[in-house]
């Protein structure tokens, strides 16, 4: 029998109790990766390289389904996307109509899906891939703006702004239900961070006039495959966690920090309504010995074992800076149920 059952996880999406305790990540990094595969690396001349790394850390680590893009899909931000930290503000492409209508806008539909296909041969009996995005509504928005501008925007041009929510978030939509209809697909995220510290980074109104019609069509989309759609949203909430769950519809809520709401607070609080996933704080990782990161682990399978929607992980990733030893102790509670 196949230790991986994507079934569970769709236990835990739908808010019911798994069969065994369910692991969740929305990516760990090529590291964590290779360490999991380190004897099932695939060729570096392979063309899919990077992505098969990804699928077999996520198989050899006991998930229940690997994470990855849909296609390469994005839209032409900052060249220097990839450094570490940028600035919210740092080098817009688009500030009037001008460039709005400049820019050189793409279809997902002229991307190659191929790999949805290709990489399923990749994947352990049992499992399925989950599909994430190029990024969300108000993140792409905020590339190709810069955040003090768009700001501004709503309140100078809101016409203008309209007009770039709408032409990120119709392509998202479109790039979603292409991804959603492959067989190889069992659920999708839509990552799109919303939040600081304290407060959603634009006004709840301005989220609901601008950036929740996208993501409630994009629900609706991924929903009319079948599929469930989990939320990846870091920052403060609170304020718009009702819009999340019964205007959105949301099945599952990604992304938890311990100086804004603890996972368990975050589980008690809405786990009647919502999948939780996640939680454990990236900076408790870090920070606490590999016994304090198994003790909160096992706590939280112990507080929801016998209520369900609940798949344990970080409460966002697992980025390079994270001991892998203390990555490793937290799923360990969960590898020796399988």
């Amino acid at each position: 029998m196949s230790k991986h059952d994507f079934g569970n996880l769709l236990k835990v999406l739908k808010r019911e109790i798994p069969d065994r305790p369910v692991l969740f990540e929305l990516f760990m990094n090529p590291i964590v990766y290779a360490h999991l595969s380190q004897n099932d690396l695939p060729s570096q001349e392979d063309n899919f390289y990077n992505l098969k790394l990804r699928i077999r850390g996520f198989k050899n680590g006991g998930y229940d389904y690997a994470l990855i893009h849909g296609s390469d899909f994005t839209f032409r931000t900052r060249a220097h996307i990839k450094q570490k930290t940028i600035s919210l503000n740092e080098s817009p492409l688009i500030y009037d109509y001008k460039t709005f209508t400049e820019y050189p806008w793409q279809s997902p539909s002229n991307s190659d899906y191929s790999r949805l296909d290709i990489l399923k041969d990749e994947l352990a009996e049992g499992m399925k891939l989950i599909i994430m995005g190029p990024g969300g509504v108000l993140e792409n928005v905020i590339d190709l703006v810069g955040y003090d501008a768009l700001c501004f925007m709503l309140a100078d041009e809101p016409d203008l702004a309209r007009e770039l929510f709408d032409a990120v978030g119709s392509r998202l939509v479109e790039y979603y239900k292409i991804c959603s209809s492959f067989d190889s697909v069992g659920a999708l995220v839509s990552n799109d961070d919303w939040g600081f510290n304290t407060q959603t980074m634009l006004s709840p109104t301005d989220m609901r006039k601008y950036v929740f019609p996208w993501h409630k069509n994009i629900v609706d989309v991924i929903h009319a495959s079948g599929k469930p759609a989990i939320l990846h949203s870091c920052g403060n909430l609170e304020s718009v966690m009702d819009d999340i769950i019964n205007y959105m519809k949301y099945d599952a809520k990604h992304s938890f920090e311990d100086n804004i709401i603890p996972i368990e607070e975050a589980y008690e609080r809405w786990h009647k309504d919502i999948a939780i996933l996640g939680g454990i704080d990236v900076n408790f990782i870090c920070t606490r010995s590999t016994e304090e990161i198994r003790e909160r682990s096992m706590a939280m399978l112990k507080r929801t074992s016998d209520r369900g929607g609940y798949a344990l992980g970080s409460g966002n990733s697992i980025p390079e800076y994270v001991p892998i030893e203390n990555y490793l102790a937290m799923i360990s509670v969960v590898q020796k149920h399988k």
